[in-house]
């Protein structure tokens, strides 16, 4: 009889507000050095650790940038697994549905490292790591020793695997993103053209520049 060829699926996840090229860097390097079959983006729908979202994109409109900013992959796809009007998003409980969904499927989640330092606090890490394994991205400000310390001391306490990730320090985040459009500065090769076209049309983070074309271009 033969073996079931299980299934390998990397999850990126949060608020994606607005989503850039560090987000897509780290997928791709995942589904690299992993041997992913393919990458969800995952976007929360209310997270509970970002429950003031006053001046941010509405739920539509960080699905529709995701969408735009995946669509040339064909190896990412968009998931709307955590996009729920009842109540706040919840990693564990989503994982746990996946995996009862799909017990065939082996599941990693992909976070920064700076996620890894506060992953003690999320709801149920202890559920996270029995339904999935971690994998963490390095920063530019963290150094790799003290990143296998937090990795070997999580995996102690939680029983969780957690796998370090060897990509490009790619140390720009959304929060960095959305200042530089209240600076007027570019973004450029940090996000996607249709991303930044959307944002300008749409006038997101109130970001609208009268000096800036449809292309989002100067």
């Amino acid at each position: 009889m033969e073996s079931i060829v299980r299934k390998k699926i990397g999850i990126m996840g949060g608020t994606f507000d607005p989503i850039h090229v560090g987000h897509l860097i780290l997928g791709e390097k995942a589904y690299e050095q992993l041997g992913l079959d393919k990458v969800l983006f995952m976007p929360a729908g209310n997270p509970p650790h970002k429950r003031n979202r006053a001046g941010r994109a509405t739920d539509q409109q960080r699905v529709d940038m995701v969408r735009k900013a995946i669509s040339g992959n064909p190896h990412f796809e968009l998931s709307l697994k955590e996009m729920n009007e009842d109540g706040y998003s919840y990693t564990f409980y989503t994982l746990e549905n996946l995996k009862k969904e799909h017990p065939d499927t082996d599941y990693y989640f992909i976070i920064g490292a700076d996620s890894l330092y506060s992953f003690a606090t999320w709801r149920e890490p202890a559920r996270i790591c029995s339904a999935c394994t971690l994998v963490v991205a390095t920063r530019d400000h963290t150094s790799v020793k003290k990143l296998d310390e937090e990795m070997t001391f999580l995996s102690q306490q939680f029983g969780g695997q957690f796998l370090r990730l060897d990509t490009l320090n790619i140390d720009i985040s959304s929060e960095l993103i959305r200042q530089w459009l209240k600076e007027r500065k570019s973004l450029r090769y940090y996000v996607p053209d249709d991303v930044i076209q959307y944002i300008y049309q749409n006038n997101i983070y109130h970001s609208v520049r009268e000096d800036i074309s449809t292309d989002g271009t100067v």
